[in-house]
């Protein structure tokens, strides 16, 4: 929005003064996860947007990312698409569900995950999968990169989601070890409802809002 800034630093430091509100969303195609429909399709073709609430009005940041240079010396430039959009923290909350709720489906997903790729017998086609399915039962650091000044709770839910879809990622390059297109629709739709709650819990975890579960109901 002009009236805020022509610059991204200086759209930044307009939604630094006042109270405000952010969160982190990763929607897909057929899957809005809570976004704002009239940037919907915008945001499920990026796959991921930020959502802005400010005095001034509600916000959402999509970017587009263009790759440069060679695999030797990889680089990426960020496009942000910045737009007006009406308020979202209700159809959020209520799309992506509390911490605990993330934090239960997590747990499902891993168990489907684990057991929808080892029927397949993953292992033998993908042992790189299998590697890192086995690396999802250990609660260490990842060694990632999260952003700081929230509790660990949130943390663990992020890194747990983030491994979730590198597993997806991972597992569906290719058909693998499918022998027919049943199998090969079974392990797609197993992998898509793994995928959706990975995403929806990375969004829980950035949402500014108290977690009953966690003493005297902390937030972000």
């Amino acid at each position: 929005p002009a009236q805020l800034g022509s610059t991204l630093p200086e759209l930044v430091a307009a939604w630094m003064v006042g109270a405000r509100t952010a969160a982190a969303v990763l929607p897909a195609p057929g899957d809005p996860a809570g976004v704002p429909a009239v940037i919907g399709h915008l945001a499920a073709a990026a796959g991921e947007c930020v959502l802005v609430a400010t005095g001034n009005g509600s916000f959402a940041a999509i970017p587009t990312v263009e790759e440069f240079g060679s695999v030797y010396e990889p680089g990426h430039l960020v496009h942000w698409e910045v737009s007006s959009v009406p308020e979202w923290q209700t159809g959020l909350i209520g799309q992506v569900g509390s911490l605990a709720d993330a934090e239960r489906d997590l747990r499902a997903a891993l168990t489907q995950a684990t057991h929808a790729l080892a029927a397949l017998d993953v292992a033998r086609w993908r042992p790189d999968a299998a590697e890192a399915i086995a690396s999802l039962r250990s609660d260490g650091n990842p060694g990632w990169r999260l952003p700081r000044g929230i509790d660990g709770r949130r943390v663990r839910v992020l890194a747990s989601a983030a491994r979730l879809r590198a597993i997806v990622a991972l597992a569906t390059a290719d058909d693998g070890g499918a022998v027919n297109l049943w199998q090969a629709d079974q392990r797609s739709t197993a992998l898509r409802e793994v995928d959706r709650a990975a995403r929806r819990a990375m969004s829980a975890a950035t949402l500014p809002v108290p977690d009953p579960e966690a003493p005297g109901g902390s937030s972000a």
